[in-house]
C-alpha cells in the first residue's frame, strides 16, 4: 500500500533536512576556526621584541618611526601599532629595495611615501615614512600654486641648520634639492601627501638626515608612472674624486 505525505509534512522533512546541514556547516566553520592561526592573539613581549629587531636589521631604525614605515613600504595599514597580522609580515618580509644601486643616493617614493636612504654600494640603510605634495592648488599667506613634488632626479643644492622660515611655514633643517623645495623635518608627516611641495619627514629624523646628505648628494623621485636613473651622475662625481686625488 503507498503512502501518501500531506504537503505539511514534507515542508517539515525540508526544515529538518535544512537544519541538519546548517549545523553540520557551524560545525565545519568552528572546526576551522581552531585548526587557523590566532590572528588577534595578543604578542608576547619576546615576540615584540623579535619585531623590532628585524625590521632594524631590514633598515627601518629602531625609533617608533620603523613600524610605521615598515607597514608603508608594505602596503599594510598605517596604524603604527604593532599587531599579529604585522609580526607575521614583518617576520617574513625582505629589505627593502632601492631602485638604483652602486652609489650613495636618496629615493623618494610618492607612491609608498617613504623615503630611502642608501649607503656607497646602493644598498638601503634608513627607511623614513614622508608626505610629499598633496596635488592641490593652494592659496594661503599671499602664495598661490600647485603642491606638486616634481620626478626626476635632483641633487641637494643648499643646506640649513636649525630652524628656517620659508613664505609657507617653517622648515627644520631643510636640504633644498629643486627650486625651493626641500626634504626638511616638521611636526606634521601624515600618512598621505600633504605638504605644498616639499618632502616632510619627522623632526626626530631631521638632524641625522641633514647630517647624511652633504651638498651633491643625488637624489630620485618617482612614482609608478616611471623612473629616472642617475647612474651616469653617480660615474661622473667618482672621476671627478679620482681625479682630485691624483
Amino acid at each position: 500500500m503507498r503512502s501518501h505525505q500531506t504537503p505539511t509534512s514534507a515542508w517539515l522533512l525540508v526544515l529538518a533536512l535544512f537544519a541538519l546541514v546548517s549545523a553540520g556547516s557551524l560545525t565545519n566553520i568552528h572546526a576551522q576556526k581552531k585548526k587557523s592561526p590566532r590572528a588577534h592573539a595578543a604578542l608576547s613581549g619576546a615576540e615584540s621584541r623579535q619585531a623590532r629587531a628585524r625590521l632594524a636589521e631590514m633598515g627601518y631604525g629602531k625609533s617608533g618611526l620603523a613600524l610605521i614605515s615598515f607597514q608603508k613600504y608594505e602596503g599594510l595599514n598605517v596604524s603604527g601599532r604593532l599587531t599579529r597580522g604585522d609580526f607575521e609580515a614583518i617576520m617574513n618580509a625582505e629589505p627593502p629595495q632601492a631602485k638604483d644601486s652602486g652609489y650613495k643616493h636618496v629615493e623618494v617614493d610618492l607612491d609608498r611615501q617613504v623615503l630611502l636612504l642608501t649607503n656607497d654600494e646602493g644598498a638601503v640603510r634608513k627607511v623614513l615614512p614622508v608626505s610629499t605634495g598633496s596635488n592641490k592648488n593652494y592659496n594661503e599667506k599671499g602664495m598661490k600654486g600647485l603642491a606638486y613634488t616634481p620626478r626626476g632626479r635632483f641633487r641637494i643644492y643648499a643646506k640649513i641648520g636649525g630652524w628656517r622660515k620659508s613664505p609657507l611655514g617653517m622648515l627644520y633643517y631643510p636640504n633644498y634639492f629643486s627650486d625651493g623645495l626641500a626634504i626638511h623635518g616638521n611636526s606634521s608627516v601624515p600618512n598621505t601627501p600633504a605638504s605644498h611641495g616639499c618632502i616632510r619627514i619627522p623632526n626626530s629624523a631631521a638632524v641625522e638626515m641633514y647630517r647624511q646628505m652633504p651638498v651633491g648628494t643625488i637624489v630620485l623621485i618617482y612614482d609608478n608612472q616611471g623612473f629616472v636613473s642617475a647612474k651616469d651622475w653617480a660615474a661622473e662625481d667618482k672621476q671627478k674624486q679620482e681625479s682630485a686625488i691624483r
